[in-house]
């Protein structure tokens, strides 16, 4: 199995499949799927340098987070989808 190491202040994100259906069961075409707007974090890149100083990462692999939209960079890894975008794309991380 091939990992992707995220450089910097890039996170690694496999976003959440899309519903396939409504609340109240009506079954959305693949047209009409809004594109996922939250994920699981993969891997976490070591963090930024700014004036000198190291800026650690603030999530971490395993959380469940929200991004925008149209955040990062899609690539396919062995069949899979991921997104590749910088820790400020990334809007929250889920507790539940």
């Amino acid at each position: 199995m091939t990992n992707i190491k995220p450089l910097g202040d890039r996170v690694v994100v496999q976003p959440k499949p899309a519903d396939d259906k409504t609340d109240s069961g009506l079954y959305i075409p693949d047209s009409a799927k809004e594109k996922p707007q939250r994920g699981t974090v993969k891997s976490v890149g070591p963090g930024r340098v700014e004036d000198g100083s190291k800026i650690d990462m603030t999530v971490e692999e395993g959380q469940e987070v929200l991004y925008g939209k149209y955040a990062g960079t899609e690539v396919t890894l062995n069949g899979e989808e991921y997104l590749i975008m910088r820790e400020s794309d990334i809007f929250g991380i889920i507790e539940e």
